[in-house]
């Protein structure tokens, strides 16, 4: 299995595309064909743990590389330290609609369906491709990704992990989980603007010549954790399959019968996950994609044209607030034909004129495959309300865009003479993190109730839900904060800041000792 980037170039293998990140030219690594599942594969998928069906899946692209052996090892490894017998569990919440939790790892969001898994992935890809460098994990956050790599990478031998975050753009309590990392290889600070800010940074430091050179120099080589990285993209895929199956086994639905995903979307690395799950042969009708207040993608997936001249909003969903979505690219590189030479043409032109347009026949192929809609803040709370008053189910405020985004997309669906929606197809949400990441807006739009402290709205949700707080929140109220740099939204200071980090001279608040 080889890999090539979005924007031309020469094929590298599964383990250069994890270790490199993102390829020379700026460009992301895609499959160069994608692997099937045969039903019969999916069926024999039905008496797997969940571990053992994400290493089946990531053995369609990585096993030549890394070994199947090797791959069933580590995901027994990465999802034995989430809660529960299931780490990625199906709820039937009423009918038709499911929700698939995704937010059972350890920093209780769906980035550690992947993070478990990926220093494995990257540890093996050096020893592999002969990298004896240090990596050094660059990532931008807009909330989740963040907490995911540290953790994941915390004190990974050869390793080191920096984080940058928008300084007001994330939650208080993802906030908090990012600013009292433990480990001894880990840095965070926040940046003087949005994500897309931290992200386009991260991409230039990552594409610079001069600084690739600066750092290797140093014995150190620059990799990702954002889903720009497939090693990152990859796990994801496995939980698409997961749910489907989980349907064939308590007989919801036949082997091929076609489902619906609903996912929250932000920089379209889930959703193309599950993009790619249909590529393999999951048999999958439609891909919902729900955007919040920042609408790029919504208007892009209605009129043909993504265009970010716009206001940038901060949201109740802020791991959303997003106008530049990376992992388009690769989607449009499969739209187009894999025209790597208009595909960076796009990019370019997303650089200087801030916006591009698809033709007609590509825009056919979306809407075939995708529904967009945007949930505004109020559209959002309803949603969430009306789920936890009639069904008794709580959700993040991310998810709850999803559900108010399906209701959009279940209008569209066939109706009887009344009216009433007749379309009996499953539908699956995605839900991307725990309630109690977010729990005053969550309390909020499920009571009405108003609280500064998000300590205090844990214990009132906790009062009105009866959910267990998990205990890695719950702890961040006692623990120290070990890192405070702000940073202005400048690339060369920001520059600057990961060459002392990878220098040992940033020192952050000593971890407590346990």
């Amino acid at each position: 299995m080889y890999f090539i980037s979005t924007r031309g170039g020469e094929k590298v293998t599964g383990a250069q595309a994890i270790v490199k990140g993102l390829a020379d030219n700026g460009g992301l690594y895609v499959p160069e064909k994608f692997p099937v599942l045969s039903q019969e594969e999916m069926l024999s998928m039905g008496d797997m743990s969940y571990a053992q069906r994400a290493a089946f899946v990531l053995g369609k692209y990585l096993a030549d590389d890394l070994g199947q052996d090797y791959l069933n090892e580590i995901c027994e490894k990465a999802y034995a330290t989430f809660t529960g017998d299931d780490p990625a569990p199906l709820v039937k919440v009423n009918g038709n609609l499911y929700v698939l939790e995704l937010f059972h790892g350890p920093t209780c969001a769906f980035k550690d369906m992947a993070l478990t898994v990926l220093p494995y992935l990257l540890k093996k890809s050096s020893e592999v491709t002969g990298c004896n460098d240090e990596i050094l994990i660059l990532t931008a956050t807009s909330g989740d990704t963040g907490k995911a790599a540290l953790e994941g990478f915390r004190d990974v031998p050869g390793t080191k992990v920096a984080v940058f975050y928008p300084d007001e753009g994330v939650a208080k309590m993802q906030r908090l989980q990012m600013c009292a990392q433990d480990g001894n290889n880990v840095f965070v600070a926040a940046v003087k603007g949005n994500f897309d800010d931290c992200q386009r940074a991260v991409k230039k430091m990552f594409s610079s010549a001069e600084f690739n050179e600066t750092m290797a120099k140093k014995g150190v080589r620059l990799s990702s954790a954002n889903s720009i990285n497939f090693g990152r993209l990859a796990p994801q895929i496995a939980y698409y399959f997961s749910s489907y199956v989980d349907l064939l086994t308590s007989r919801q639905i036949k082997m091929g019968e076609e489902i619906d995903f609903v996912v929250p979307t932000g920089n379209f690395g889930d959703i193309l996950a599950g993009w790619y799950a249909k590529q393999m042969g999951l048999p999958v009708r439609k891909l919902v994609c729900a955007s919040n207040r920042n609408r790029v993608l919504a208007d892009f997936f209605k009129k043909g044209v993504y265009d970010v001249k716009r206001n940038f909003f901060r949201t109740m969903s802020p791991s959303m607030d997003i106008l530049i979505s990376s992992n388009l690219e690769r989607l449009l590189f499969e739209i187009s034909g894999r025209n790597a030479k208009l595909t960076a043409q796009r990019m370019a032109d997303l650089a200087e004129k801030k916006e591009y347009a698809i033709t007609a026949k590509e825009k056919d192929v979306l809407d075939k495959e995708f529904f967009g809609g945007f949930a505004s803040e109020d559209d959002t709370i309803e949603a969430m309300y009306e789920t936890f008053d009639e069904f008794g189910y709580a959700m993040d405020t991310h998810t709850g865009v999803a559900l108010a985004v399906c209701g959009q997309y279940r209008n569209t669906l066939k109706k009887d003479k009344d009216g009433e929606v007749i379309d009996e197809t499953p539908i699956v949400v995605l839900s991307t993190a725990n309630p109690y990441k977010f729990p005053q807006d969550v309390l909020y739009a499920l009571s009405g109730n108003d609280v500064k402290d998000s300590f205090k709205g844990v214990k009132r949700l906790h009062l009105l839900t009866a959910m267990k707080p998990p205990k890695s929140l719950m702890e961040l109220r006692y623990k120290p904060i070990r890192f405070k740099t702000v940073v202005d939204n400048d690339l060369e200071k920001m520059s600057a800041l990961i060459e002392k980090f990878a220098d040992g001279e940033i020192v952050p608040v000593p971890a407590p000792i346990k």
